[in-house]
């Protein structure tokens, strides 16, 4: 299972990536596997400002449908558009092209209160 460094986690199985006020923010390469052959997400949120913990979208694979939560708060200010035409780009590549969305974060201080590799790795290994 692939759990870069660099990145912090949800207990949700979202990823952050945080590069200033920006943030890339994805879903971790155990829950796409989890998820199975995704084939459609809707993220309907741009230029919204949202809490942590709010929902931002949704994943769709064969077999169920989930939520996505916000690890932090922000505003969503650009959606992945590669994703409208190819969805499996989150199996193949969930922490490069397979990223979800990108946010101006408004509480920076929260991204400290996420897990580390080493956390996540011990929350999907328990």
């Amino acid at each position: 299972m692939n759990i870069p460094d660099n990145l912090r986690y949800t207990k949700d199985h979202e990823w952050i990536r945080l590069n200033g006020q920006i943030a890339f923010i994805g879903i971790t390469d155990y829950a796409q596997s989890e998820l199975g052959d995704i084939v459609f997400l809707e993220i309907e949120t741009r230029g919204e400002q949202l809490e942590k913990g709010e929902v931002f979208g949704t994943v769709e694979a064969v077999k169920t449908v989930s939520d996505i939560f916000m690890p932090v708060a922000g505003k969503v200010i650009e959606i992945n558009s590669k994703l409208e035409d190819q969805p499996e780009l989150v199996n193949k590549d969930p922490y490069g092209e397979g990223w979800l969305i990108k946010i101006e974060v408004t509480e920076p201080e929260e991204v400290n209160e996420l897990l580390d590799a080493k956390e996540y790795e011990k929350l999907i290994s328990a």
